[in-house]
């Protein structure tokens, strides 16, 4: 399984930098069609189906990212939009109505992030990068420091496997991995770059988590089999999709891009 792991990764991680370098369409299309596909897998999950809202909020969230090119504001109107009629039509009761919009939204919202924080013509290729790199490095210190050390679990009723000792390994290689794109770009402030990418890793985990606890209220291992010894794509990006977001309303925020605090 960890070879496999391995290979997937080394096959996936050389497309997803290219697109995040080359940024424009690239990065777009290769965001939405991952939005769409996180779709299908989320109302797989929660509903058992894809069926007619699963399809709308595929449909509205690939739209959207592509959107969101050209009209940031107009593109998480539009995703709002989409979580509404997603929820609409998912059926008559409250719970999966509940969970039809607020896949749209866990989904589309990071997504249409990612297409805004590229688009920053003076740090959009550091922050992309920064943020791929630093969601890998916390999920493989996590790995190896939860399986040489082992100890206390973070959050048991969750997710059985993640440990404390994980979450400072994630911690750690995250910071190493905000060093090596801080000295990669030559950005100022090497070490608040580190600082900020050790918490991103704990936000990071917390999107794991998140995604743990869907998946164990539905009964399911993996979001999907699409990706082999991965899981589904929701399996591989839930870090980086509680990041990206974080990332951006800090952005906006602040108005400076996280990696220039």
């Amino acid at each position: 399984m960890l070879k496999t792991r391995i290979l997937s990764a080394l096959v996936m991680a050389p497309p997803a930098l290219l697109a995040a370098w080359w940024g424009g369409y690239a990065f777009a299309a290769l965001v939405a069609v991952a939005a769409a596909l996180m779709c299908w897998e989320w109302h797989r999950m929660v509903a058992g189906e894809f069926a007619l809202s699963g399809r709308i909020a595929a449909i509205g969230c690939l739209a959207a990212v592509l959107l969101a090119l050209v009209g940031p504001a107009e593109a998480v109107l539009l995703v709002l939009l989409i979580a509404m009629i997603s929820a609409f039509v998912a059926g008559p009761d409250g719970v999966g109505r509940s969970w039809a919009g607020a896949g749209a939204l866990y989904i589309g919202l990071p997504s249409v992030a990612l297409v805004w924080l590229r688009g920053d013509p003076v740090m959009g290729d550091a922050v992309v990068w920064w943020l791929l790199l630093m969601v890998w490095a916390t999920d493989i210190g996590a790995y190896a420091f939860g399986r040489m050390i082992g100890g206390p679990l973070l959050l048991p009723a969750v997710s059985p496997k993640k440990t404390w000792a994980g979450l400072i390994g994630g911690m750690i290689c995250a910071a190493l991995a905000g060093w090596g794109i801080a000295a990669a770009f030559g950005l100022p402030g090497q070490a608040s770059v580190m600082l900020v990418s050790a918490i991103g890793a704990v936000v990071a985990q917390i999107g794991d988590l998140f995604e743990s606890w869907v998946k164990r209220r539905s009964g399911v291992k993996d979001s999907s089999s699409i990706i082999p010894g991965h899981g589904g794509v929701l399996d591989r990006v839930d870090g980086l999709l509680s990041a990206a977001l974080v990332a951006a309303v800090l952005a906006m925020v602040s108005g400076h891009s996280v990696l220039a605090w």
